[in-house]
């Protein structure tokens, strides 16, 4: 008979195919009878059909370090592409952009133009999976053809054109519409990394490379500190008209330091390498520029003055609250750098104040960008912060950068030389049970049809998140999409899975394009592009501890 910590470690690494379903008990979805009851990992993924065949192999990387491959389901010949069409705005705005869903009328509206036209339309109506603080219907699209592979839509593609609209080809195994996922055959194929405290002697670890400006692919990351295995990590900066590239785009603390601010009260997952055991919290920040002549507050930290990524900082326009992204403006801010931005500070209209590591200043300059100095900072102003900053700031004197990650207890977050924590949203699980806070979480847009929440939270795509099991576990998970051979997880699905993992607390990470997977010094998984994306930072399966001496950071 199996020992109950063998068979907790069975169920959560994937060994499933190899033990009789008499030892593993029901092959489907293990429901907690209390409220708060730790999820159960199931004997299959709670995903697609429950008689869908479903592989795991696995593999050891270290000790209490496993890499467990799922595939599951197989190719379904009732799938199909066809040709979705961009539907103009019902909004008098001549400048209002086109989008997927619409009212019904409008819907109906284009394709009777469609049709008469010649091309075969038809109305759709889109109804989401409920979530925890959104869901339902959408609204409508219009599609037409059914085409056996994307080339094969083409012509349709030229007819909706020569009509005055756009269109692309899209896969229908990629949509995420409500009572679809209990029917689908899939298939899927998804890469976790478990982390078992109890025996793993190296260290978790986020990195984010020589800088945090420039951003490097997953593996190259995980190169640099000779990781066993490592997955893409937070949302980060991608187009420089948003701010530095590479950037994070909420919060991350590196060896202990807040080096970004957090977006809104948006989760993060916090790495305790000393203990090799994961957490997730909201969290918040407090920042501040003090010295003789009073006290000024923070805006940001390493990042752009007046461009701030997924918003959420108070008068960002045109949302205080967070939306994903979006970049929201600000032109009164006050943002401080330290030496791990790069080479040099965003260059611009401004004032900056440069602090050697003893906290003097050593310059006041009546524009920005410069180095910043090691172990110092420089602060820069925007606006109507300039004369704020420009009084408080004498050469000579101290200033004191003050800026610290906020717990969702309220006090700031305890943390050492080897804490990490990324960024990332909405919220998968919490205490055992789903709680998707896409809402909360800023990927619900108000006024664009809901056409953002079709495509990131409804729609299957490639995904990255990360959590934690009732034993203290810490599970890395990618899921392969936007392909015919692995469909991707709508976000609904995406906690579905992380559940019937084991998982009781779990969040989305950075997914699309960024997915990736890495161990044993390769790229395990399928990224969708053409090629691995460079990305902000990734979680890293370090082989050995870089110290053990602590000291706690205020």
């Amino acid at each position: 008979m199996l020992s109950p910590r063998t068979r907790r470690r069975l169920l959560s690494t994937g060994l499933a195919v190899a033990v009789s379903s008499a030892l593993l008990g029901p092959a489907g979805p293990t429901h907690a009878s209390e409220p708060d009851a730790p999820a159960v990992t199931t004997a299959h993924l709670n995903l697609g059909a429950a008689d869908l065949p479903e592989s795991r192999t696995e593999k050891t990387l270290a000790p209490g370090v496993t890499l467990t491959t799922i595939h599951r389901g197989a190719p379904d010949t009732s799938l199909f592409w066809t040709a979705e069409v961009a539907i103009p705005s019902d909004s008098p705005d001549p400048d209002a952009p086109s989008s997927a869903l619409s009212s019904q009328a409008t819907a109906q509206k284009v394709a009777a133009k469609l049709q008469a036209a010649g091309v075969d339309a038809r109305v759709e109506q889109v109804v989401s999976p409920q979530l925890a603080d959104a869901g339902g219907s959408l609204g409508y699209r219009v599609r037409a053809g059914h085409f056996a592979g994307r080339p094969d839509g083409d012509g349709t593609v030229a007819k909706i054109k020569a009509a005055g609209y756009s269109s692309s080809v899209v896969y229908t195994g990629w949509d995420g519409d409500a009572g679809t996922s209990s029917q689908s055959r899939g298939p899927w194929n998804l890469d976790v990394v478990t982390i078992d405290p109890e025996e793993y002697q190296g260290q978790l670890a986020a990195s984010f490379g020589p800088d945090l400006e420039k951003p490097e692919t997953t593996s190259q990351l995980a190169a640099s500190q000779n990781a066993l295995a490592g997955i893409n990590a937070g949302f980060f900066v991608f187009d420089p008209a948003a701010g530095a590239p590479g950037d994070p785009a909420g919060v991350g603390v590196y060896s202990g330091k807040t080096l970004r601010e957090p977006v809104g009260d948006r989760p993060g997952l916090i790495l305790n390498g000393a203990t090799n055991r994961a957490s997730i919290q909201r969290l918040t920040w407090s920042g501040s520029v003090s010295g003789a002549g009073g006290n000024l507050t923070l805006s940001g930290i390493n990042r752009n003055p007046g461009l701030i990524r997924n918003c959420g900082e108070k008068g960002d326009q045109p949302t205080e609250l967070p939306q994903q992204d979006v970049t929201c403006t600000n032109p009164n801010e006050l943002v401080a750098f330290t030496p791990e931005f790069g080479a040099k500070t965003p260059a611009g209209a401004g004032l900056e104040v440069t602090l050697d590591s003893h906290d003097t200043v050593t310059a006041v300059a009546e524009s920005r960008g410069t180095a910043v100095p090691a172990g110092g900072h420089t602060i820069q102003a925007t606006g109507t912060d300039v004369g704020q900053l420009r009084g408080l700031a004498q050469v000579g004197q101290k200033l004191r950068v003050d800026a610290r990650t906020i717990g969702q207890d309220g006090r700031p977050l305890t943390t050492t030389k080897h804490t990490s924590v990324v960024n990332g949203g909405p919220l998968l699980v919490k205490d055992g049970k789903e709680d998707v806070t896409v809402r909360q979480d800023g990927m619900v847009r108000p006024n664009d049809n809901n056409s953002f929440y079709y495509g990131w939270v409804h729609k299957r795509n490639p995904r990255t998140f990360a959590g934690t099991d009732a034993q203290g576990r810490t599970l890395l998970v990618t899921a392969d999409g936007r392909s015919t051979n692995s469909l991707g997880l709508s976000l609904k699905e995406e906690a579905d899975v992380a559940k019937s993992l084991g998982m009781v607390q779990a969040m989305n990470l950075d997914g699309g394009g960024s997915t990736t997977a890495v161990a044993g010094g390769s790229v395990v998984n399928s990224p969708s592009g053409s090629a691995e994306r460079p990305v902000g930072d990734a979680v890293l399966v370090l082989p050995t501890r870089t110290d053990s001496e602590d000291s706690d950071r205020d």
